[in-house]
C-alpha cells in the first residue's frame, strides 16, 4: 500500500480512442453521459450549459468512477473541481439513489459520506457551489465548514444531516475534536490545492484529518502543481494511486495559451494612474488586481474608487462577512474591480473575469499561474499585466527563468507611454479618472453584508456585525472621580472642623499669618498652623514656613557673645593647634544640652506639643550653648591662637546671615 509506484497516464489526443474533431475552446466533443455519470448528475450540469468534459475531467471520470485512487495535476482554470467532484457525488448515497433501485434503505445515513479538505475559505465557497450546481437534481446535501463564521449553524446543519462536507482544516478538527464531527461514514476523501496546503503548513492538521477516516475509502488528490511533500504525502495515504497530468495538445507551457501576458517596469509612484488607465482598455470585463500585502490591496481599493471605479478588496484584515460581500458584489456584477491578495489567487471562478492586473510581483512562480489563472477560464481569452518595480527585477527573472516566459528585461512603462495604449487597446487620450457616463455600476454598497456570527476575525468587522453604536449611546457619561484628601482616616472639611480655633498670636504674628495664608493653597493648609500658638513668648520674627530649615549646624552656630580667649602658655602652644577636633567632641554635648534647656524653660507650657519654635528665637538658647564653650576654655596668659578665632568669625557670620 505504501511506496509502491504510480501509474503515469498524460494525456495524447493522438492516441485517445475520441480524437478531438471539434472542440469549444479546450473541451472534447465527449459529453457527461457518454463518460458514465448518473442521469441525474448529467442533467444537473446540462441545466446550467456543462454539456462537454475538459481534459482532466476525461481522463479522470473513468479512472476515479472505479473506485481506485487518483492524482490530478492540470493547470488552473481547466476544471479540477468536477474532475473529482462528479466521482464524489457518485459514492453518495441519497434517498433519490433509493426510489431508483441504486440503493436499499439501509445504506442512508445522516453523517457526511464524503470530505474534501481546501486550504481557503474562498475555495471552500466555490467548492461548495459548484457540488451544490451538481447534485442539485438528486438533492445532495453539501455544507461548507470554515473558519471565520459561527459555530452554531453549523453544528445545527451536521444534526439535521449531510451527505458532503467541503471544509478547512482548522475548522475540521474544531469541530471533530469537540465530537460535532462524525467522519467515520466517509467514503471518499479529496484534497484539493495540495500544494497551498503545504505551502500553507496544513500538512500535519491533513494528517490527522485522515487519521479520523476509515482506512478503507477512495483518496483523490488533486492540484496544479506537484512538490516532493505532496508526492510523500500521496504515498504514505494513497493506495496505488494513478498519476494522471492533462493539457491541451496547444498548451505546451506552464501557463494557459489563450492568456495574453504582459510585462512592464513601472514606478511605484506612477502604478496607480498607469492601473486607472488600464482599467479603461476597451473590451473589458470584470478585473481583479493582485497585490502582496494587505495594506497596499486596501489603499489600492480605495484610490480607484475615489477616481470612480466600483471597486471592492479582499484581504486578511477584513472580516469574513466583508470579505463574502465583496466576492458577491463582484460575482453579480455590482463591483467590476476586485483587488485581493494572494488569498482570493485560488478558488475565484467568476466568469468574464478578462484582465488580472499583477500591481506587485508575486514571490514565487507558482503563485504567479494562480493569479493569472484566475482569467482565461474555460476555453475564454484573457489578458494578464504585470507590473514590475525596480526593486523586484531580480524576483522576476527568477519567475521568468522558471516558467520560460520570455520577458527576462520588462520594457520601462509609464502612464503616459504610447507602446502601452498600442499593447492594452486603451483609447488615446484616456485619463486616470473614469469619465462620470461610464460609472454604471452600483457599488460595493449595493451589497448587503450578511451576519456571519464571526468569531474573533482579524482587524476590521462588518457592518452587521458591529451593532455597538446604539449601546454606546446609552451608556451614561462618566464623570471623573474626584480626589478626596483625608488627614488620619478622616477628609480634610471635617479634620478642620474639629480642630480647635487659633489662638491670636501677638501683633508680630499677625502680619506673618497673613502671608502663610496667602502662601499656602486653602485645600492644603500647612498643619504646623493648625496649633495654638504659646502667648507668653517673645515676639519672633515673623518668618514664612518655607525658609524654616533645621540643621544642626543652624543650632550650634547661633549668634554669641564674643569672649577674649585668656592668653595661652608657649608651652601650650603644641596642644593648642589642634582645636578643630576637639571642639568637635564638645559641640555634640552643646547641642544635647540647648535641646534640654529649650525643654525645660519655664516659660513654655507644659502641655505645648511642639516646642522647637522656642528653640529657635528664644535667646536662653544662645547662653545655654554659650556656657559650656567658656567653661570649656582655660584662663591662660599667653594670646589665643589665630585658627580658633578665625573660627569664631566665621560662626558669627553664619548665624548673622542666617537671622536675616
Amino acid at each position: 500500500m505504501h511506496g509502491r509506484p504510480s501509474t503515469q497516464v498524460r494525456y495524447d489526443p493522438q492516441r485517445s480512442p475520441r480524437v478531438a474533431s471539434h472542440r469549444r475552446g479546450s473541451t472534447l466533443t465527449t459529453t457527461f453521459r457518454e463518460l458514465g455519470i448518473l442521469p441525474e448528475t448529467a442533467e444537473a450540469l446540462e441545466a446550467v450549459g456543462i454539456l462537454s468534459p475538459f481534459p482532466i475531467q476525461e481522463m479522470t471520470l473513468p479512472v476515479a468512477l472505479s473506485g481506485k485512487d487518483v492524482i490530478g495535476q492540470a493547470k488552473t482554470g481547466t476544471g479540477k473541481t468536477l474532475g473529482f467532484g462528479l466521482p464524489l457525488l457518485e459514492r453518495v448515497t441519497v434517498p433519490a439513489d433509493v426510489e431508483a433501485g441504486r440503493a436499499v434503505p439501509e445504506q442512508l445515513t445522516n453523517a457526511p459520506q464524503a470530505l474534501v479538505v481546501v486550504p481557503t475559505r474562498e475555495l471552500c465557497q466555490q467548492v461548495t457551489n459548484d457540488l451544490l450546481t451538481a447534485g442539485k437534481v438528486r438533492n445532495v446535501r453539501v455544507l461548507a465548514i470554515y473558519g471565520g463564521r459561527a459555530y452554531e449553524p453549523q453544528v445545527e446543519a451536521l444534526k439535521k444531516g449531510v451527505d458532503v462536507i467541503v471544509g478547512t482544516p482548522g475548522r475540521l478538527l474544531d469541530l471533530a475534536g469537540q465530537k460535532k464531527l462524525d467522519l467515520s461514514h466517509v467514503r471518499g476523501l479529496v484534497l484539493d490545492e495540495a500544494d497551498e496546503m503545504l505551502d500553507l503548513g496544513f500538512l500535519p492538521d491533513v494528517e490527522r484529518i485522515i487519521q479520523l477516516l476509515p482506512a478503507k475509502r477512495q483518496t483523490m488528490l488533486f492540484s496544479a502543481t506537484m512538490p516532493g511533500a505532496v508526492i510523500g504525502l500521496a504515498r504514505r495515504y494513497m493506495s496505488q494511486p494513478t498519476h494522471i497530468s492533462a493539457t491541451s495538445p496547444d498548451d505546451e507551457g506552464a501557463t494557459v495559451a489563450n492568456t495574453t501576458q504582459r510585462v512592464y517596469r513601472a514606478h511605484s509612484m506612477d502604478k496607480p494612474e498607469l492601473v486607472a488607465r488600464i482599467l479603461q482598455a476597451e473590451g473589458r470585463g470584470l478585473a481583479m488586481i493582485f497585490c502582496r500585502t494587505k495594506r497596499t490591496a486596501a489603499d489600492i481599493a480605495d484610490q480607484l474608487a475615489q477616481r470612480g471605479f466600483a471597486s471592492g478588496a479582499v484581504h486578511g484584515d477584513l472580516g469574513q462577512g466583508a470579505r463574502e460581500q465583496a466576492l458577491r458584489a463582484f460575482r453579480n456584477g455590482k463591483v467590476d474591480v476586485l483587488v485581493c491578495t494572494d488569498v482570493a489567487a485560488r478558488g475565484i471562478d467568476v466568469e468574464g473575469v478578462t484582465h488580472v492586473i499583477n500591481y506587485q510581483s508575486p514571490e514565487e512562480e507558482k503563485t504567479y499561474l494562480h493569479r493569472i489563472g484566475r482569467t482565461g477560464r474555460a476555453g475564454a481569452s484573457g489578458t494578464a499585466v504585470t507590473l514590475v518595480d525596480w526593486d523586484d527585477i531580480p524576483r522576476w527573472q527568477l519567475i521568468n527563468k522558471a516558467l520560460d516566459l520570455g520577458f527576462p528585461d520588462p520594457p520601462e512603462t509609464y502612464s503616459t507611454s504610447a507602446h502601452l495604449f498600442e499593447e492594452l487597446n486603451i483609447p488615446a487620450g484616456t485619463k486616470g479618472v473614469l469619465p462620470r457616463a461610464e460609472r454604471t455600476r452600483a457599488g460595493l454598497s449595493a451589497e448587503q453584508v450578511e451576519d456571519l456570527g464571526e468569531t474573533g476575525g482579524r482587524g476590521r468587522k462588518s457592518a452587521a456585525a458591529s451593532p455597538a453604536p446604539a449601546v454606546r449611546e446609552e451608556r451614561p457619561a462618566r464623570t471623573p472621580r474626584q480626589r478626596r484628601r483625608t488627614r488620619g482616616g478622616a477628609t480634610l472639611d471635617a479634620t478642620a472642623a474639629a480642630q480647635p480655633p487659633v489662638a491670636a498670636p501677638a501683633k508680630a504674628a499677625a502680619p506673618a499669618k497673613a502671608r502663610v495664608a496667602a502662601e499656602a493653597p486653602v485645600a492644603e493648609p500647612e498643619p504646623q498652623f493648625q496649633t495654638a500658638v504659646p502667648m507668653d513668648l517673645p515676639d519672633p520674627e515673623p518668618r514664612t514656613p518655607r525658609r524654616r530649615r533645621r540643621t544642626r549646624a543652624a543650632v550650634v552656630e547661633l549668634p554669641q557673645p564674643v569672649a577674649e580667649p585668656a592668653p595661652v602658655e608657649p608651652a601650650a602652644e603644641a596642644e593648642a593647634t589642634k582645636p578643630r577636633r576637639r571642639r568637635a567632641r564638645a559641640v555634640k554635648p552643646a547641642v544635647e544640652v540647648a535641646e534640654s534647656a529649650a525643654a525645660e524653660a519655664p516659660e513654655a507650657p507644659a502641655e505645648e506639643p511642639k516646642p522647637r519654635r522656642r528653640t529657635r528665637v528664644t535667646k536662653p538658647k544662645a547662653d545655654a550653648v554659650a556656657a559650656p564653650e567658656a567653661a570649656s576654655a582655660e584662663p591662660t596668659d599667653g594670646e589665643a591662637p589665630a585658627k580658633p578665632r578665625r573660627r569664631r568669625a566665621r560662626t558669627t557670620t553664619t548665624a548673622a546671615s542666617e537671622q536675616d
